[in-house]
């Protein structure tokens, strides 16, 4: 098994903590982050995307307090030209429509996603 200093690539789900969303609901939307924003490193960064399909799909969840929190690192990530994806919920079960629930940051560098991600607090 790697250890986290192992991985030359990563992906960071960012999730607002002040949600409190069931296990389940985490899971779902963490899906949809990480298939989201890999699909944005495919199309974006094909090379930093197949060394991390290579290496193993190395993820991390983190969190923020607030939705403010959220759209800020979304912005800073789109100005470091890392692939991302905000998810906004259809609201078909425990929030309502067009909540924004998490951000998916990467796959990228390790080095580069630290940067933006490495002072949050895991999920």
């Amino acid at each position: 098994m790697k250890s986290m200093s192992e991985f030359r690539y990563k992906q960071v789900i960012v999730f607002r903590s002040d949600l409190n969303l069931s296990k389940g609901k985490i899971a779902a939307q963490a899906g949809h982050a990480a298939v989201s924003a890999s699909e944005e490193a495919r199309k974006h960064h094909p090379k930093w995307w197949k060394a991390w399909m290579i290496e193993g799909q190395c993820k991390i969840a983190v969190k923020v307090r607030s939705e403010k929190e959220l759209l800020e690192l979304e912005k800073q990530a789109k100005e470091l030209a890392l692939p991302c994806s905000l998810i906004v919920d259809r609201g078909l079960t425990e929030i309502p429509p067009g909540t924004v629930t998490c951000l998916g940051i990467g796959p990228a560098p390790s080095e580069k996603v630290d940067e933006l991600t490495g002072r949050l607090p895991l999920l």
